[in-house]
């Protein structure tokens, strides 16, 4: 059924899976049994970032999940943490379709979506319900600014979801970098990023984190850097999709929009080198991931949790079970007792 997937329009399948996904996640018990044969529950995996304690360092990534709809199911599939959005204040249709294509020859995608949601309310009440199932499972909320407000009052956006979905979310991370929304990027801009984030972070006592875009210079990554250590904020979100279209193969590379998957994997990992020096914030890296020895390498650069999306979707849903297994025959390979060692 998951090959017949990729018969159907990439928006269409995404829909179709997710609707089903949620479905069982409202279900309990049938969640149970396929969780014990799926999720890799072994000490050895734990990772404890931003005062947070994960079961494993893989993670979904936003944008799979936007309105929290399966939390359950990502859990029971063997995923350590999911985040979810980008949320904005108010409900949103995104951009007009199509917005999502699959460029296979090329393992990757290219979407356009424009923060398709349903609102921080709504989200709000299904997060709300999922706490009270009481499962050890990390939520991020990914929140981001509705696309009519100006930039002037973006910070008033970001604002506002976090005052509705503080209550649920464990970690928060401020999109700042997708490039589907106009304007949005410039929020990375020194200006802009030292005004957000001073109003943003005596909102919350949670976990803060920034995501930032893969085609910012050094001097710009190294701005965001300064800026979030000014402000106080817990980590980086490192990177989410390109516009660089170089070395594609599909003919589908012309069409607008962020790219992620297999093409990405170069420069996240460029990235996430570089960031690597930058003392007091925990990075999460994401960005080409496909397997395990992709998340073995990012942890061991420095990344103390890794996401994924296009290589959970081409993946399919043995991929977290598959990864983890063999994260756990690398670290035997090279000796490594428990992820905690990598980081002194």
């Amino acid at each position: 059924m998951y090959r017949l997937l990729f018969a159907l329009d990439p928006e269409t399948a995404h829909e179709f899976t997710l609707g089903l996904l949620a479905f069982w996640s409202k279900r309990g018990p049938l969640l149970e049994v396929p969780a014990r044969l799926l999720r890799v529950e072994d000490p050895r995996l734990q990772v404890e970032a931003f005062g947070l304690r994960f079961p494993n360092p893989l993670g979904l990534a936003a944008g799979m999940d936007k309105d929290a709809r399966a939390l359950g199911a990502w859990w029971a599939l063997g995923f350590g943490f999911a985040e979810v959005g980008t949320l904005t204040p108010r409900a949103q249709e995104g951009n007009p379709r199509p917005r999502l294509f699959r460029l296979l020859e090329d393992r990757a995608l290219i979407n356009r979506m424009g923060f398709n949601n349903g609102g921080a309310e709504e989200a709000a009440r299904r997060l709300r319900r999922f706490r009270e199932r009481g499962l050890a499972f990390p939520v991020g909320v990914n929140l981001g600014k509705n696309r009519d407000t100006p930039l002037e009052r973006a910070a008033e956006d970001y604002l506002e979801a976090l005052r509705v979905l503080e209550p649920y979310g464990d970690y928060f991370v401020l999109n700042v970098s997708s490039p589907n929304t106009p304007g949005l990027r410039t929020l990375q801009e020194g200006p802009f990023l030292d005004e957000l984030l001073a109003r943003l972070r005596p909102a919350t006592r949670k976990p803060l984190l920034l995501k930032v875009a893969p085609d910012l210079s050094w001097e710009a990554l190294d701005q965001a850097v300064e800026l979030c250590l000014k402000h106080g904020l817990e980590g980086l979100v490192a990177v989410n999709t390109t516009l660089n279209r170089e070395g594609l193969k599909s003919p589908l590379a012309r069409e607008a929009g962020g790219l992620s998957g297999r093409p990405l994997k170069g420069r996240a990992l460029e990235v996430l080198r570089h960031l690597a020096g930058a003392e007091g914030l925990t990075l999460v890296s994401v960005g080409g991931v496909e397997d395990a020895r992709d998340v073995w390498e990012r942890l061991k650069l420095g990344a103390r949790l890794v996401q994924a999306y296009t290589g959970f979707v081409y993946g399919g849903p043995l991929f977290p079970h598959l990864v983890l297994k063999n994260l756990l025959r690398l670290m035997e390979a090279e000796g490594v007792r428990n992820l905690r060692e990598l980081w002194p």
